[in-house]
């Protein structure tokens, strides 16, 4: 009689990133991660940055009176932007410095931001939003946002853009393991828009 062979006691060891139920460990704790975090947080929509910017036209004192306008307004140091092209009928050379701007961040960018829509009366057109999320508008005199009138300085006006995103754009601009950002995770248009009303109770027009 040929008796079976007896069932081996070796066990097959599973790779560790490797779980029974046929998803990596990893996986699993993402989705953990994902149920335990608060509904909507990525989604919401913030200020990245908002930008001042102002132009004369052309060098000299306009451009130094300008640019301390926007220090006393920011209490950061502006950066001077030069020309790209020759325009004769301008007087422009290429090259030449004929604007400045600042970049503001956090809360800061926050309090100009309601300083500027303040001087709107929180109104804005549909035109000054961009498909990509973003919205700007102007400002005819400087003064109107709180900064005393100074006679050697001078009225100027300046451009205000805001850029909207969610959080995560980072991984689109990181150096090492850059990703790409979905569709659906974009600020479009009309989110924006709808932000601008229920964030500073706006009116579009």
């Amino acid at each position: 009689l040929s008796i079976p062979p007896a069932p081996s006691t070796q066990c097959t060891l599973l790779p560790r990133h490797v779980s029974l139920f046929g998803c990596s460990t990893h996986t699993a704790s993402l989705r953990m991660a994902a149920a335990a975090a608060p509904a909507g947080d990525m989604r919401a929509i913030r200020v990245e940055k908002v930008v001042l910017n102002c132009s004369v036209g052309e060098s000299g004192d306009r451009l130094t009176h300008a640019t301390r306008m926007l220090k006393d307004l920011t209490k950061q140091e502006p950066v001077m932007t030069a020309a790209r092209y020759t325009v004769r009928g301008f007087g422009i050379r290429r090259n030449e410095k004929i604007a400045a701007h600042v970049t503001v961040r956090g809360q800061k960018a926050l309090d100009i931001l309601e300083r500027g829509l303040k001087v709107k009366e929180y109104e804005l057109k549909t035109e000054n939003f961009s498909e990509t999320g973003n919205f700007g508008f102007g400002i005819d005199e400087h003064i109107d946002m709180g900064i005393p009138y100074n006679p050697q300085t001078g009225i100027f006006g300046l451009d205000v853009y805001v850029v909207l995103k969610r959080a995560g754009d980072r991984v689109s601009k990181r150096k090492r393991a850059r990703g790409r950002v979905g569709k659906h995770h974009k600020v479009t248009k009309d989110e924006s828009m709808e932000w601008f009303k229920k964030k500073f109770n706006g009116i579009l027009m």
